[in-house]
């Protein structure tokens, strides 16, 4: 198994390409125009988290390049998953990639071949390139699947399913201050309600339910007046 993510995503899709790439599949002027006008309006935007790269070719004014998806946006989304179709494209049918995987910008490839998995990633970083994408070269390695593969948040293994140890850290820490937030009056009991049950609904996608019972076990609710104390309801 080799799994990738691209750097800096968001803040690295170039402009020009993105519009070429749409260009291809879009014919009516009047549509084009729109997309160029959206994608304008993310110039700049996040100018602030991206750090400069180089690609083969380059002189001093690719550093001014248009760039950059507000991430917020319905259409940068959309448009991230278009501006990366030629990799999918490319590791299917070019390298032939016959077990492939994408979500957004982190993607999977398995082969029985250690040595078709580190061609393959050797010819993924040059094909980035021309896309002026890099990936993060310290986490990109080959494994066996069993070692289990960070996916969304979980940590996939043939067998089974687990939640990734920062995300459980994380959903403590919010969970813990959510109830904080509730004792002193600044949500109400719905509002608290709804964060459990949120957390509860994305976890439930692997196997948790003694992660669930040891968390919620702790948020204990502080009832006002005579009522008595009681747990947050368990799922």
């Amino acid at each position: 198994m080799l799994r990738l993510d691209i750097v800096q995503h968001f803040p690295s899709i170039d402009h020009e390409i993105l519009i070429e790439l749409l260009s291809e599949q879009i014919s009516e002027p009047d549509v084009l125009q729109l997309i160029r006008t959206i994608v304008q309006s993310g110039r700049g935007v996040l100018d602030d988290e991206y750090r400069m790269a180089w690609f083969p070719g380059d002189d001093l004014m690719a550093s001014v390049r248009p760039r950059g998806l507000p991430i917020g946006n319905l259409t940068s989304q959309f448009w991230s998953n278009c501006y990366l179709h030629p990799l999918d494209l490319f590791a299917k049918r070019v390298l032939g990639c016959r077990s492939y995987l994408r979500y957004v910008d982190d993607f999977a490839l398995f082969s029985n071949s250690k040595q078709d998995l580190w061609r393959w990633k050797s010819a993924i970083v040059e094909f980035l390139g021309c896309l002026r994408l890099r990936i993060h070269q310290e986490s990109a390695d080959v494994q066996p699947t069993r070692c289990g593969i960070p996916w969304l948040g979980f940590v996939v293994y043939p067998t089974h399913r687990r939640v990734k140890s920062r995300k459980v850290r994380d959903a403590r820490r919010r969970l813990s201050a959510r109830l904080d937030e509730y004792h002193a009056g600044r949500i109400t009991f719905a509002e608290l309600d709804a964060s459990v049950h949120g957390w509860i609904n994305h976890v439930r996608y692997a196997d948790t339910w003694g992660l669930r019972r040891r968390i919620l076990s702790r948020l204990i609710i502080q009832r006002s007046g005579s009522e008595l104390q009681h747990r947050a309801p368990q799922s």
